[in-house]
């Protein structure tokens, strides 16, 4: 992934505001590297809030993080409004690949991330095909 292989920002569908906390600043006066999987996370809740219709039993565990790659662009500071946004960039049999950006409020790309999550069995404890149900919203929230 490569901050200047990015698709044009319209093309991520889901957008989340976020808000910077003061303990979210690092010594230098930016927003915490750290923060930055916390604020992807958030953007992930609500893509699949919104592809879902809102409806989602977070105690069922479907699927797990694989792997995240995530660029840092420019420094993000205290009282910045910044906001996430997340598209679905592949599907494949038993995994999905999703893509995010964070931006500030003139549509400077702060840091974007890929991540690939895996379908999962808790019980087996191994990766599984995406249930119809998934595969079926994902392919719909390209469109």
């Amino acid at each position: 992934m490569h901050p200047d292989n990015l698709p044009n920002f319209s093309s991520f569908k889901s957008a989340v505001p976020l808000q910077i906390r003061f303990n979210d600043i690092d010594i230098l006066g930016h927003l915490n590297n750290t923060v930055y999987f916390s604020f992807y996370d958030t953007g992930k809740a609500w893509f699949f809030k919104s592809i879902f219709n809102g409806e989602i039993n977070w105690r069922k565990v479907e699927t797990v993080i694989a792997n995240v790659d995530c660029a840092y662009v420019a420094p993000i500071y205290f009282g910045d409004e910044i906001e996430v946004r997340t598209r679905c960039m592949e599907i494949h049999e038993k995994s999905f690949r999703l893509q995010q950006i964070i931006i500030d409020r003139n549509g400077q790309l702060k840091s974007c991330a890929e991540t690939v999550m895996v379908c999962f069995d808790p019980e087996t404890k191994s990766s599984q095909p995406l249930p119809l149900h998934l595969r079926t919203a994902l392919e719909n929230s390209c469109k």
